[in-house]
């Protein structure tokens, strides 16, 4: 097979599958193959879909996604700020009272914030 710099290669094809245990799939957000279906139907749709769903923007994005190989570049124009989709968007849903962080030390500190 000829080499082109436009190509990516699977080097392995990796067959095994491990479930995962009973009480960790029981308290998925989502059960089943129907995550799977829809990315391998349209995978840009689908992050699209998520994008929007999980995700505070604050400027919208135009363009899903722009693969020129070897690099991608996601969302084209949508910018976010990462620290209020990780903590602001939940204290305002009123998860603030809830732990956001467990540390342990090494000589048996702890710090629950």
């Amino acid at each position: 097979m000829a080499e082109t710099p436009d190509t990516i290669h699977d080097l392995l094809a990796e067959n095994r599958h491990f479930p995962p245990p009973a009480a960790f799939a029981a308290q998925a957000l989502t059960h089943g193959v129907d995550l799977r279906a829809e990315a391998a139907a349209s995978t840009e749709a689908f992050w699209a879909r998520h994008a929007e769903e999980l995700l505070t923007w604050s400027q919208p994005w135009h363009t899903v996604c722009q693969w020129d190989l070897p690099s991608a570049q996601w969302f084209l124009g949508g910018t976010l700020n990462v620290a209020y989709n990780c903590v602001d968007r939940h204290v305002e849903a009123g998860n603030g009272d809830r732990v956001a962080i467990h540390w342990e030390g090494e000589p048996g500190d702890t710090r629950t914030i």
